[in-house]
């Protein structure tokens, strides 16, 4: 068993397109070692920290940030036409707020207690980039982990307290303390670090190199 820790932020669009990246790196894997097997956990990381609680309108926050629409538009057609080869659309005109995305670590960090959050996360990506649903908002989360297979009722539960919420924040501050600015960013068993939604080739030979140690 190989564990590939992921840092990423379910507001990041290249994070989608890195988790279909690196689960094609390891079909690559596969070939060569066919009895490997990969577990996902994902760590937190917090893309805009000064993002309101109830979230902020996304187009303009793009805009000030990279200096004009036509940039924005480009930046949409650059994630669109990384994402197509792998399947995934991109619906930025349907998102409508910039997330605060503590709660859904929060709810990422309490799936992983209980097994695979994979199907969540996957949920979670769909929800922000292809539904344009608000993933800062706990009732859409709570629903979101009900379609999952989770008791609605404990997540609630869950997300209307603050368990968690400094412990996410201090994994967060640790991942930034260890140099680590840019999402995605893939640990291989804790050896290897490949940063951004890389070519699956290099992913991969990475995961060789960790396997091949082992």
């Amino acid at each position: 068993m190989l564990t590939i820790e992921i840092v990423s932020d379910v507001v990041c669009p290249w994070c989608f397109i890195g988790l279909r990246r690196v689960d094609a790196a390891i079909e690559l894997v596969r070939r060569d070692f066919p009895d490997v097997h990969c577990r996902k956990r994902w760590l937190p990381f917090f893309l805009n920290p000064d993002t309101p609680p109830e979230g902020e309108p996304y187009l303009p926050f793009l805009i000030a940030k990279f200096g004009s629409r036509e940039r924005v538009e480009e930046i949409f057609t650059r994630v669109r036409d990384a994402g197509q080869p792998y399947g995934l659309t991109y619906a930025f005109e349907k998102i409508s707020l910039r997330a605060n995305t503590l709660q859904a670590h929060r709810l990422i960090h309490w799936a992983q207690q209980r097994g695979d959050a994979e199907c969540l996360v996957e949920r979670l990506f769909a929800a922000q980039f292809q539904r344009g649903e608000h993933v800062g908002d706990v009732g859409l989360l709570v629903a979101i982990a009900g379609e999952c297979g989770y008791p609605a009722d404990e997540v609630a539960a869950y997300l209307a307290s603050d368990e968690d919420s400094e412990l996410l924040r201090a994994m967060e501050a640790e991942i930034r303390a260890v140099g680590i600015r840019q999402v995605p960013t893939f640990i291989v068993d804790r050896q290897r670090v490949v940063v951004g939604a890389e070519d699956p080739a290099i992913l991969a030979e990475a995961i060789r190199e960790t396997l091949a140690r082992d």
